[in-house]
């Protein structure tokens, strides 16, 4: 089978392309866009080759990368910006500075830790604030 012809499948022809070049029936409920995506991409790698190892290992860790990153909240966020969130008819109003973030008078590193104080429950603060 030629990666060509996974567009035209339907439901049974993709389980069966599925068996075939995967080796396994695909997981159930598994959506056909999805199928055939996955059958396209692995016929392709096999006729043109898949990516090299240093490929895969840069796309893995560039992902790694930016999870990790403790100064993710604020890189995106430069001083004198200010965000506004209503939360059970309140508006809570917090200030980015080069410190942190102020939220009624008070810095605080992240913005989880003010989506925190606010909700009383664990939140993302990125989240929290639509970022």
């Amino acid at each position: 089978m030629r990666w060509t012809e996974v567009e035209a499948l339907g439901r049974e022809g993709l389980i069966a392309a599925w068996v075939e070049v995967i080796g396994t029936p695909p997981p159930n409920k598994m959506s056909q866009g999805f199928m055939r995506s996955i059958l396209a991409y692995d016929l392709q790698a096999r006729e043109y080759g898949d990516l090299k190892p240093g490929a895969r290992k840069r796309i893995k860790t560039a992902g790694q990368e930016e999870h990790r990153s403790s100064d993710r909240e604020r890189g995106a966020l430069k001083p004198g910006g200010r965000l506004i969130r209503d939360w059970n008819g309140v508006s809570h109003i917090v200030d980015v500075t080069e410190a942190g973030f102020v939220w009624q008078g008070q810095t605080h590193r992240s913005l989880s830790a003010i989506a925190r104080a606010i909700t009383g429950t664990r939140w993302s603060g990125p989240r929290f604030f639509g970022l």
